[in-house]
């Protein structure tokens, strides 16, 4: 990437993180500004000082497998979009409509289903490490050994 791109992309978040920043503390409903920073902030901290050093210490320590570290990354963002829902799951304060699906069942449903993408995954992974007549060109015969065609021979004459 070239530095003109970079720099290009560059102004371009800058200029959003600004719009957003306007947005927030121009909204009418916030009338404290500090307290949006303290909550950001503390996301921040919670973020990069727990979560993410968490997930690696489990990733590097107890986990074999770049696919099953994938899913754990992705396990952990859902979690982590997911949860407030889950553990606020019928604390509707009288308003049925604040909360009004099964967070629980779908963040299971989440997270089986993005287990069963990455157990494919592996297998297929699996499957393509141990047939050796996959992607070569030729026809496996007895015991696995590839028998591959020759070009046929150019007349010279």
């Amino acid at each position: 990437m070239t530095a003109a791109v970079r720099g290009l992309l560059l102004a371009a978040g800058l200029a959003l993180i600004g719009y957003g920043l306007y947005g927030l503390l121009g909204d009418p409903y916030i009338t404290d500004p500090v307290d949006v920073l303290v909550w950001g902030f503390g996301g921040l901290l919670l973020h990069d000082g727990l979560w993410v050093p968490l997930l690696c210490l489990l990733g590097a320590f107890l986990v074999r497998g770049p696919v099953l570290r994938g899913w754990l990354v992705v396990a952990a963002a859902v979690t982590a979009v997911g949860l407030p829902a889950v553990l606020r799951a019928g604390d509707d304060g009288g308003n049925p409509s604040v909360l009004p699906l099964p967070y629980l069942r779908n963040w299971l449903l989440v997270l089986a289903a993005t287990a069963g993408l990455a157990l494919l995954v592996a297998l297929v992974g699996r499957w393509r490490r141990r047939d050796p007549a996959v992607g070569r060109r030729g026809r496996t015969v007895g015991r696995g050994r590839t028998v591959r065609r020759r070009a046929p021979r150019e007349d010279r004459s």
